[in-house]
């Protein structure tokens, strides 16, 4: 029964005790526990914070990247619409080439085609003329065969000329 009825004695002696723990605890005890919970406080708040500009980084790089990417692909664009440009005036170019040297190649055939007819024109009457002359001496040799059609021949021949 002592145990439910404590003395006076025992009482005052838990006090004492516990003030004395509560004194020694207040003393060193919390401030070194509070210390290390400010800390540790610190140390969390410092955390977010780095946590909240790595976000804020990771905001902007991400805003960069975007820009970077829109940037590339104007000036991808704008190259494309160059090289577009470039080509069909090459195209162009060569065409209007093709066509300068077409023209030149017709001019020369046709030229080529004129001195190639006049070459033929000029060797036909070259051949009518050696077959003019064949077919005359021919015909000259059948009547100019008798001595008296040669006398003739030369008069009316000399008569021609003295009229000319």
């Amino acid at each position: 029964m002592q145990l439910i009825n404590p003395g006076l004695g025992l009482i005052f002696w838990m006090t004492l005790t516990f003030l004395l723990v509560l004194w020694v605890l207040g003393k060193y005890a919390w401030p070194a526990i509070l210390k290390g919970l400010k800390e540790r406080e610190e140390s969390i708040q410092e955390s977010l914070d780095a946590a909240k500009k790595a976000r804020e980084q990771m905001a902007q790089l991400k805003a960069d990247n975007e820009k970077l990417i829109a940037e590339a692909k104007e000036e991808r664009d704008e190259i494309l619409v160059e090289a577009r440009k470039i080509k069909e005036k090459i195209i162009e170019e060569a065409r209007g080439k093709a066509a300068i040297e077409a023209d030149k190649i017709v001019e020369s055939a046709r030229e080529q085609i004129k001195l190639e007819k006049n070459a033929a024109i000029i060797e036909l009457k070259n051949i009518v003329a050696d077959y003019s002359i064949q077919i005359a001496e021919k015909i000259l040799r059948e009547e100019l065969k008798d001595k008296k059609k040669q006398k003739e021949y030369v008069s009316s021949l000399l008569k021609e000329f003295s009229l000319n």
